[in-house]
């Protein structure tokens, strides 16, 4: 099978078996979103979605969030993980916005990039998400995913799945594709025991390929 013919396969799978995938993080504005990815670093949506409610409540505009100490922040967010560093950041990044953006979420990448807290996956993700950029965010399941079907390659980093990906999935796609391979990993390819047996993309899975020939 080449890789185009994997592609192409996986992809019209996706197309006509989910043709909606979309953030599972609760959220109502791009604030709202970009603080929910950067609390969901090495933590599940499923926590943030419990803990982000009375903080956002608590501070529902990047202004009321600015006016706040990491102190303040903490009380809202110590379940979740790395409570003190995320507290900071986003006490930080809000002021961020404020002062240098007008508190408007930038829509440029780069410029997002440039608020504390915010990597190139979580400026991507926020980019995807809430203004359709041609992206692919590659968190752990992502880079989980698309190693074990073959999509990437001898992909050591994140940046080195993404760009493979990039490269591939047709650029109109890569918003949605991204949540395709999230919600597959999180919940098919999951990391310790994938359930092939429920795989609807296994007949063109590498990993799924080499243990059948095993057995």
């Amino acid at each position: 099978m080449t890789l185009k013919e994997r592609y192409t396969n996986i992809i019209a799978w996706f197309e006509k078996n989910m043709p909606v995938a979309e953030s599972e993080l609760n959220y109502k504005t791009p604030f709202e979103l970009l603080v929910a990815v950067i609390l969901s670093a090495q933590c599940t949506d499923k926590r943030v979605n419990m803990t982000t409610p009375a903080l956002f409540e608590a501070y529902p505009t990047p202004q009321a969030m600015a006016e706040a100490s990491a102190e303040d922040i903490f009380h809202y967010i110590r379940s979740i993980s790395y409570p003190n560093n995320k507290a900071k950041h986003l006490a930080a990044m809000s002021r961020m916005l404020v002062e240098e953006f007008g508190g408007e979420v930038p829509s440029d990448l780069g410029e997002l990039q440039r608020l504390p807290g915010v990597g190139r996956k979580t400026a991507n993700v926020v980019g995807a998400v809430i203004w359709q950029k041609e992206v692919m965010p590659v968190d752990t399941h992502v880079f989980r995913v698309a190693a074990r079907l073959g999509l990437s390659r001898g992909a050591k980093t994140p940046l080195q799945t993404e760009l493979q990906l990039e490269k591939n999935i047709p650029s109109h796609l890569l918003p949605i594709a991204h949540h395709w391979l999230i919600l597959h990993g999180r919940y098919v390819c999951v990391a310790r025991a994938p359930k092939c047996q429920d795989c609807g993309i296994r007949e063109w899975c590498k990993h799924f390929s080499a243990k059948k020939s095993v057995e």
